[in-house]
């Protein structure tokens, strides 16, 4: 005892304290306050929970049990009412039956007489028309005797004119198509003459250049054959004993004898060389003409190749155009494939991404069966409108409710298919287009409705979505009951008038139901349900776009890679 009073005493004040709480009771009290606040904790998430599935499941049940509950009852009161009249009608019906037999009875026998007259007539005018029969064939008779020759001799002059006109066709074709080549001929030879006569003037050019030295190697030559002609004569006075020089100067004979032998040695060499000169000459216009002979033949045989390498080249650029063959084309190809490519990535991304925010958006199922077309599942109904005004989005979703969430089908087979083999992943309510019965608000109630408020502050909100023809009575099931005004003070006055007695929702999301019950108050902060689907279907079709863009890009590429192998 005394131990454990010294540790008592040796204790820290935080540990007193703690001992002294436990033999008054109040530590138990905290460790039971602690463990109630978590309790409260978890029934308040629980609780908050429930309220969820309240406001998000139950309570829109309820609204939807209770709208099919009015109705029904409605339809009672409908089948009431068409039984009372199917009554009046089959009663009305048998009356006027009895009348109608009444008269059929007389007109029957009116009728017996006239059929009874009219075969008489009948059977008379049986008679006429086998009469002028007789006489028809017996007119035609005597007109073939009569006609008959020259009729035949007419068709066979008419075949013969036929047999030479046909002739006469088929000549006039082959005639013009041969003028037509033999005019594109005689383009191209009036082409190569143009040519060929530039070249010609060329070569007369080079011909006279040549012919005017010749003519100066002759002139050359004669006056050197004049030279020796005057050398030789005086060679001549000379032996006949003249003593004068050319110059008339006084000179011995044998200074004379030696000057004309020099003279007439140098006239010879001279000669000699301008023979040798004319013949070179004369040498050389045999070579250049026969360069030109051969230079023409050359140049026709390489304006003969030019103009074949011409038309390979026309050839080839035709194939080249048939192909679409562009220079660089397929560098531009392959990186306009690499930018579809980041943009479908890109696209898949966003479109998962908003799948994942929204799994309610998301409607996968497994073909029930093999060869299944696709086609017969619509999709859900938020998959399937477009809203025209975007302010209508939270009345149109008030509206619609869980009904967005349906499934359109086009027949109960293909929604039973569907149910027992399609692999759904969540429950979803079918609606078969051949078997949904819709109402729809009347024309009349909507002029009550419009007289009452104005035509441009209430609208049935069917009229406020896009869709196909083909969904019509889908959308009425879903929309075609209920009105969108503009605002509360509207939407009051048409649900409550007496001829109207309809549900409408106003633009801001407060539902008005003639049954007694009134929706409102704060709407939720989330994301609209049919924005976010427009926003899908957005993407969805640009998705689809590039994914078309790009296979047909792949298709150009494997046609330009089998060009070029």
């Amino acid at each position: 005892m005394q131990g454990r009073i010294t540790k008592v005493l040796n204790m820290k004040p935080p540990e007193i304290l703690s001992m002294i709480e436990e033999a008054a009771g109040t530590r138990m009290y905290e460790y039971k306050k602690i463990a109630a606040q978590k309790t409260i904790e978890k029934k308040e998430a629980k609780l908050k929970e429930i309220k969820t599935i309240l406001e998000e499941e139950i309570t829109p049940t309820i609204q939807k049990l209770k709208e099919e509950r009015s109705s029904y009852l409605e339809y009672q009161k409908v089948m009431r009412e068409i039984e009372h009249l199917s009554r009046l009608y089959i009663a009305y019906q048998f009356l006027l039956a009895e009348d109608t037999k009444v008269r059929s009875a007389e007109e029957l026998k009116e009728m017996q007489d006239k059929v009874i007259k009219l075969q008489e007539e009948l059977s008379e005018n049986d008679k006429k028309i086998k009469a002028l029969n007789h006489e028809i064939e017996e007119l035609e008779k005597r007109k073939d005797k009569e006609t008959g020759g020259i009729l035949r001799s007419l068709e066979d002059a008419l075949a013969e004119a036929q047999r030479v006109n046909t002739k006469s066709q088929s000549t006039f074709d082959l005639k013009k198509k041969n003028l037509a080549c033999e005019e594109s001929k005689r383009k191209e030879l009036e082409k190569n003459m143009v040519e060929d006569s530039k070249t010609l003037a060329a070569k007369e050019k080079e011909v006279k250049k040549i012919t005017d030295g010749l003519h100066a190697l002759q002139e050359a030559s004669n006056k050197d054959a004049e030279a020796l002609a005057a050398a030789q004569q005086h060679f001549n006075a000379v032996s006949a004993g003249l003593s004068s020089n050319e110059d008339g100067a006084e000179a011995t004979l044998a200074g004379q004898m030696m000057a004309c032998k020099n003279d007439i040695s140098k006239a010879q060499t001279e000669a000699k060389q301008a023979q040798m000169k004319l013949k070179h000459a004369q040498q050389e216009l045999k070579n250049k003409q026969a360069e030109v002979k051969k230079m023409d033949s050359g140049y026709r045989k390489d304006q003969e190749a030019l103009e074949a390498v011409k038309r390979l080249k026309e050839k080839l650029e035709a194939e080249m155009k048939k192909l679409n063959y562009e220079e660089n084309k397929e560098e531009s190809l392959l990186e306009k494939r690499r930018q579809l490519s980041r943009d479908i990535g890109r696209l898949k991304e966003t479109y998962e991404a908003l799948l994942a925010r929204f799994p309610n958006l998301r409607f996968a199922y497994k073909d029930p069966e093999k060869n299944w077309n696709r086609n017969c599942v619509k999709g859900l109904v938020a998959s399937l409108i477009s809203v025209k005004d975007t302010s209508a989005t939270t009345a149109l979703e008030l509206v619609a409710g869980e009904r967005l969430y349906n499934v359109v089908v086009d027949t109960e087979v293909t929604g039973k298919k569907l149910l027992e083999r399609g692999e759904l992943k969540r429950r979803y309510t079918i609606i078969p287009l051949n078997k949904i019965s819709a109402r729809c608000i009347a024309p009349e109630t909507l002029r009550v409705a419009q007289n009452l408020v104005g035509p441009d502050n209430v609208h049935v909100a069917l009229s406020l979505v896009e869709y196909k023809p083909e969904l019509q009575k889908a959308m009425e099931f879903v929309f075609g009951t209920t009105f969108v005004c503009d605002n509360m003070d509207n939407a009051k006055k048409v649900a409550f008038d007496k001829r109207i007695m309809t549900r409408t929702v106003t633009l801001g999301g407060d539902v008005f139901d003639p049954h007694g019950t009134l929706s409102g108050g704060a709407r939720s902060q989330a994301a609209s349900i049919l924005t976010k689907f427009q926003e899908l279907k957005d993407v969805q079709d640009e998705l689809r776009i590039k994914e078309n863009e790009l296979r047909a890009l792949e298709e150009e590429l494997a046609g330009l890679k089998n060009t070029a192998e």
